[in-house]
């Protein structure tokens, strides 16, 4: 099982608090999810996050071929930090760090580190080269843009 990692840095034109605020609602999730994803939250999203909350979403990941994904809330430091991990769903490992930081200009840097990998041995290693990587740089690249509108940078 190869562990690969993404990593993504955005700078918030917000306080921290602001950001933990937006962050940490799971119903926030799909308005900085790609549309075509028709990303919903199914259950578990009722209050604010803390450490053991399982929050299940349905997501499309390819058209006509939904999935089931169900996460864990592991960790939580507000307004700091919190780990979300796959306990159900496409990916064989899914580990999500979300950090954030005053940068001491009123703004917030938030920092995502992904460690991932994908199920099926070598066809999980030839979809990740054709397209599971692209996919997902293209997810974040949206995430990006809608919190540049929300929130500006």
């Amino acid at each position: 099982m190869k562990t690969r990692v993404l990593e993504r840095k955005e700078i918030l034109a917000v306080d921290i608090e602001t950001a933990w605020e937006f962050f940490s609602n799971p119903n926030n999730l799909p308005a900085i999810t790609p549309p075509e994803l028709d990303l919903r939250v199914t259950s578990g999203a009722e209050e604010r996050i803390y450490p053991g909350m399982i929050i299940t979403y349905e997501i499309k990941l390819a058209p006509f071929v939904g999935s089931g994904w169900v996460t864990e809330i592991t960790h939580v430091d507000a307004p700091r930090y919190f780990v979300d991990e796959q306990r159900a769903g496409p990916y064989r490992l899914w580990h999500h760090k979300h950090f954030f930081a005053e940068t001491g200009r009123g703004e917030t840097e938030a920092r995502d580190v992904v460690h991932y990998s994908l199920p099926f041995g070598p066809l999980g290693a030839a979809a990740h080269r054709l397209f599971v990587r692209r996919k997902l740089d293209s997810i974040f690249d949206y995430r990006s843009s809608r919190l540049a509108e929300l929130f500006g940078t």
